[in-house]
C-alpha cells in the first residue's frame, strides 16, 4: 500500500512551471512537423544521431556565456556535478571528440529532442523546448554555410511558414567594426551580447549597456552608426569594403559574406528572403563566423531559428581545432504559430479505422483486426463491445478516427465487413477479404 493509500492524503496535480503536458492532438502536429524536417535533413544527407540528456558540467560550461545562467544543473547520487543540457551543438561537439576517429569528415548531422533552460517562461518560451538542429564538422568552407542556411529557408516553407527573413552577418566583420570605432578589443564578447538585444532594447539600450561595460561614448556612438547602415547585399558589402582599410579580418570577414550570397543564388535561386544584418551578433560566446536568425514576418511571430560557425569549439574537446557550423529551428515557437494559423494539417488519430463489434463477434473481429495490421493499417480493436455500436461510433468520433469497420452477427456469419465513413456517414459492405483495398481507396481519395 503507498503511502499515498494509507493516510488517505491527496497529491496535486500539478505541473512546473515552464514544463507541459502534451495532448495527442499536440504530439501529432508535433510529430509532423518533425517529419517534414527530418526530410529536409536527410534529403540533404544529414545523418540523425542523439547525445544524452545529462551531461558532465564541466562539458557545458564556459561555452555558450548567457545560456550558461540558465543550465539545471546539480549532484547526482554519485557527487559527481553534471547538467542538463541547454543547446545541442555543445553536446555535438563533445560528441565528435569522442569519436573523430569513427566519423568521415565532413560529418552532416542532424539532431532533434529537448533541451532545457531556467528562463522566465513565456509565450512560445519554455523551459523545456525542443530544437532542430543541423550542423557540418569538418569543412571551413562557406558552402557548408550556405548549404545551413538554404535548408532554414526550405525546412520553414515546409511547415507553412513562407513569409520569412533570413539576416545574416559575420563575428568578424562586427568586430572589426567595433575594433575601427575605438571599442577595445577585450571587450568584443561584450559587443555581441549588447547589440544582440538591439531589437528589444533599441539603440539608447544598447549604447548605454556599453558604456556600462567600459566602452568610451564617442567610440558607442561611431559603432552604432556603423552597423545601423543598410543597402541591397552586395552594395552594402562593396560600401564596407570601400572603408575597411587594411583589417585583415574585416577584408575576410566581407570576402566571406559576399560568397555566401553568391552561393545562396546557386543553392536557393529566385529566393529574396537573405539579408545583411550588421547589427546581428547571436549572443553565444562560441560563434566565430557567419551568423544568420531567421524572423517569421508573416504572421508576426519573431525568431524561429538561428546559428552560424563555430570553429573553436570542437577543438576545446578534441585538442586540434576541427571547423564546424549549424542551424538550429526552435520548434515550439513553430507548434504554436502552425497551431493559431492552422498552417499545417496534420491527422486527428495515429488510427486509420477502429473496429467495432458485439461481444458475440469478438473473435471474427480481432481476427479482421490483426489482418488489417498486416496490410500496414494502423486499427484499434474497440474495448466497448459491450456497448452500443452507436456508442463505439461516438467514441471514434471524439478521438478523431476516420474509419469505422462493423462486424454485427450478419457480417461475422457471412464472412462480411461495414465500412462506415464517419464524417459523411456513408457506409459500404465488403467481404472481409476485400476489405484492405476498400480501406485504402476511401483513405487515399
Amino acid at each position: 500500500m503507498t503511502d499515498t493509500q494509507s493516510t488517505g492524503r491527496r497529491v496535486k496535480a500539478q505541473v512546473l512551471s515552464g514544463f507541459r503536458d502534451q495532448l495527442p492532438a499536440q504530439m501529432l502536429l508535433r510529430r509532423t512537423l518533425i517529419e517534414r524536417a527530418r526530410k529536409v535533413f536527410e534529403a540533404h544527407g544529414f545523418e540523425p544521431i542523439d547525445t544524452p540528456t545529462l551531461e558532465h558540467l564541466e562539458v557545458l560550461t564556459g561555452k555558450a556565456g548567457e545560456n550558461e545562467k540558465l543550465m539545471y544543473h546539480f549532484l547526482d547520487h554519485g557527487d559527481r556535478p553534471v547538467g542538463l543540457r541547454y543547446d545541442l551543438t555543445v553536446p555535438l561537439a563533445r560528441f565528435v571528440a569522442n569519436h573523430q576517429n569513427e566519423l568521415p569528415m565532413p560529418f552532416k548531422r542532424y539532431h532533434i529532442a529537448p533541451v532545457w533552460r531556467a528562463e522566465k517562461a513565456q509565450r512560445g518560451r519554455f523551459r523545456e523546448f525542443w530544437q532542430c538542429d543541423a550542423d557540418i564538422v569538418g569543412s571551413s568552407s562557406t558552402r557548408a554555410d550556405a548549404e545551413a542556411i538554404s535548408m532554414v529557408a526550405e525546412i520553414l516553407k515546409a511547415v507553412g511558414l513562407p513569409q520569412f527573413t533570413i539576416n545574416i552577418s559575420h563575428r568578424k566583420l562586427l568586430e572589426g567594426l567595433a575594433r575601427g570605432a575605438g571599442v577595445p578589443a577585450d571587450l568584443a564578447p561584450t559587443v555581441y551580447r549588447a547589440v544582440d538585444k538591439l531589437s528589444r532594447n533599441g539603440l539608447g539600450g544598447v549604447r548605454s549597456e556599453l558604456v556600462e561595460a567600459g566602452v568610451a561614448g564617442d567610440a558607442a556612438d561611431r559603432l552604432l552608426a556603423l552597423i545601423s547602415q543598410t543597402g541591397e547585399n552586395q552594395e552594402l558589402i562593396e560600401a564596407l569594403r570601400e572603408n575597411a582599410g587594411d583589417d585583415p579580418e574585416v577584408v575576410q570577414a566581407l570576402e566571406n559574406l559576399g560568397e555566401l550570397f553568391d552561393l545562396l543564388e546557386d543553392l536557393a535561386p529566385g529566393e529574396r528572403n537573405f539579408r545583411l544584418d550588421l547589427t546581428l551578433a547571436r549572443g553565444l560566446d562560441y560563434y566565430t563566423g557567419i551568423v544568420y536568425e531567421a524572423t517569421v514576418d508573416q504572421p508576426k511571430v519573431g525568431s524561429v531559428s538561428g546559428g552560424g560557425r563555430y570553429d573553436g569549439l570542437v577543438g576545446m574537446f578534441s585538442g586540434r581545432d576541427i571547423p564546424a557550423m549549424g542551424m538550429s529551428i526552435g520548434l515550439e515557437r513553430i507548434i504554436e504559430v502552425a497551431e493559431e494559423f492552422q498552417l499545417v494539417s496534420a491527422p486527428a488519430s495515429v488510427c486509420d479505422a477502429i473496429v467495432i463489434y458485439h461481444d458475440d463477434t469478438f473473435g471474427y473481429a480481432s481476427r479482421v483486426a490483426r489482418k488489417l495490421r498486416e496490410d500496414e493499417f494502423n486499427v484499434d480493436l474497440s474495448l466497448l463491445g459491450r456497448k452500443s455500436f452507436g456508442d463505439q461510433l461516438k467514441y471514434a468520433d471524439r478521438r478523431g478516427i476516420p474509419l469505422a469497420v462493423l462486424i454485427g452477427e450478419n457480417e461475422a456469419a457471412a464472412g462480411m465487413a461495414t465500412i462506415k465513413v464517419l464524417a459523411s456517414g456513408e457506409q459500404e459492405t465488403v467481404p472481409a477479404a476485400m476489405l484492405g483495398a476498400v480501406l485504402a481507396s476511401i483513405r487515399d481519395r
